[in-house]
């Protein structure tokens, strides 16, 4: 391994932020930007309306619902540091977005509510975070309201996820006594001031050594009492740190403060980019594959279109897994078969890209895509290497998509590929029914108004959806399937995927194992099968 290989893995940091929606996912975000010294001003998010809107959040309609629908990449150096912050979107009927983007990250911040603990959508994102098994940091937000205490919420993250927290730091009060935090490890009392910023500019901060003279001067009687108590109870009664277990996922290191005000933005981005871990491999079919493989490879987790509206120009995304990308290379492109070239590569800042001449293990770059990538694709140089598929989820939510204008058929079928390229929407065609106008599959409901919003704004169509009572979608691997003679009955409707595959679209679970039941011949997928270089691979069930 070079030492330049081995000096950029180490610099690096590429991490993703989980929560439920408006737990203040956005805010937090800004913050680490701000503190990284990428962006100068950080907008109030609550003020999105009438002032600038949150750095990750690109596309108008998130601007104008106060959203985050698509994934963001944001990279920024931080004192040594190369950090891939992957923003994800915080409404839970785009988690099929935040499940690829998990794909590519190597740690995740579970971003937690001081008030509400841990939310629906939060336990949903952290059983996918346990899957893969990466580490898992949590910041209790929102300490500048009056929320539940810090040893309840530390109970809830182990009843509810089933994962013991250490708390890295502690705070002192909350609501509006919120005064600081209490660093564990230096014995430190990082003590915040407000200003008349609010939270648009980095928070001055005072540092005192809790056994110091002048800490009299910095915290009341009380608080200091407290505190005290505090930190005997964790000292007795709460876990020892264990690296390992950090890493492996098993223990979570447990930050407090207020994203909306600042309080504990740096030292938590400090600690976290001294805990977290470097760039991982990935697996692949023949084997696991090490950043520090000398040849470049990488896989494909999200494709974005028209992020510059003005060039109508397709990205995709790409995590380096090992070696060095270099401006102009090629490589080989597996499910194709054949070598590509890997053109006007960039980095980005949400919607902002700057061109780049290389990257590195654990790094996201973003290709110029002519329409020969897909989510999952991957990239090797110097041969075939396939790695483990991005994951891709069964649709629950079905409807017929028809131009309200017949003369701008074209320009709403060029829309709906390019999404269906995203991975954004599923499109399925009707073999039986004789039909022209295609089925459109989507994870959560909210997604078909993003569909028409973006098929208007983007592609100048305006789209009618016709609502289908189906709630599963099902690909057929058996012998002899034929999508036009399968029996069709009222409560399911056998249709073909963008490949030709075909799939059964059902009502309900019992129709579903009714056709599991009658139909022993064929197994029924929840997701598509790969297509590897021309060749089907059976996805699991």
């Amino acid at each position: 391994m070079s030492t330049e290989l081995e000096r950029e893995i180490a610099r690096r940091r590429t991490f993703a932020i989980i929560s439920h929606p408006d737990a203040g996912k956005t805010t937090l975000t800004e913050k680490l930007l701000l503190y990284g010294g990428a962006i100068h001003l950080a907008g109030s998010v609550k003020a999105k309306r009438a002032r600038r809107h949150a750095t990750s959040d690109w596309m108008e309609l998130e601007k104008e619902r106060g959203i985050s629908v698509t994934s963001s990449v944001l990279q920024f150096p931080y004192r040594g540091h190369a950090v891939n912050l992957l923003d994800t979107p915080g409404h839970q009927d785009f988690s099929e977005d935040t499940y690829r983007t998990l794909a590519a990250a190597d740690a995740a911040v579970m971003l937690i509510d001081a008030a509400k603990g841990v939310e629906p959508q939060t336990k949903k994102l952290f059983k996918v975070c346990r899957m893969r098994g990466i580490p898992i940091f949590t910041f209790v937000n929102k300490l500048d309201r009056y929320g539940r205490s810090p040893l309840e919420l530390m109970d809830e993250l182990e009843q509810v996820l089933g994962i013991r927290a250490y708390p890295m730091n502690w705070p002192i009060g909350s609501g509006p006594e919120f005064r600081g935090v209490y660093d564990r490890n230096s014995k430190n009392v990082h003590v915040f001031t407000s200003d008349e910023s609010h939270g648009e500019s980095e928070v001055a901060e005072r540092v005192v050594p809790l056994d110091a003279p002048e800490m009299a001067s910095v915290l009341t009687d009380a608080e200091r009492a407290k505190l005290q108590e505090d930190i005997d109870l964790l000292d007795i009664g709460g876990d020892a740190f264990d690296r390992s277990k950090v890493d492996s996922g098993q223990l979570s290191p447990m930050f407090f403060g207020s994203a909306m005000t600042n309080f504990g933005v740096r030292p938590f981005l400090d600690a976290f980019l001294e805990l977290a871990p470097l760039p991982a491999g990935r697996k692949a079919v023949t084997g696991f594959v090490e950043p520090t493989r000398e040849a470049f490879s990488g896989f494909v987790f999200k494709i974005q279109a028209n992020m510059d509206p003005s060039h109508r120009d397709r990205i995709a995304f790409l995590r380096v897994v090992s070696g060095k990308y270099e401006k102009g290379m090629s490589a080989f492109h597996s499910r194709l078969g054949k070598d590509v070239r890997l053109a006007k590569p960039s980095q980005f800042m949400a919607a902002e890209r700057t061109a780049i001449e290389d990257a590195w293990p654990g790094d996201v770059i973003g290709l110029f895509d002519p329409g020969q990538y897909r989510i999952g694709d991957s990239l090797a140089k110097g041969g075939p290497l396939d790695f483990e598929g991005v994951p891709r989820f069964s649709p629950e939510h079905f409807a017929v998509v028809r131009a309200k204008d017949p003369l701008r058929r074209k320009q709403m079928e060029k829309g709906l590929e390019q999404l269906s390229e995203e991975g954004t929407i599923q499109i399925f065609q009707q073999p039986q029914m004789g039909m022209k106008d295609p089925i459109v599959g989507v994870v959560g409901a909210l997604q078909f108004e993003v569909l028409q919003y973006r098929i208007e704004h983007e592609y100048g169509a305006q789209i009618l959806l016709d609502r289908l009572p189906y709630t599963h979608a099902r690909w057929v691997v058996g012998p002899q399937f034929d999508a036009k003679t399968f029996d069709w009955e009222g409560n399911r409707q056998t249709v073909q995927d963008r490949d030709g595959l075909p799939l059964v679209l059902f009502r309900d679970d019992w129709a579903l194992q009714h056709a599991e039941d009658k139909h022993p011949e064929f197994t029924f997928l929840s997701a598509a099968p790969q297509l590897r270089a021309g060749a089907v691979v059976a996805a699991p069930a």
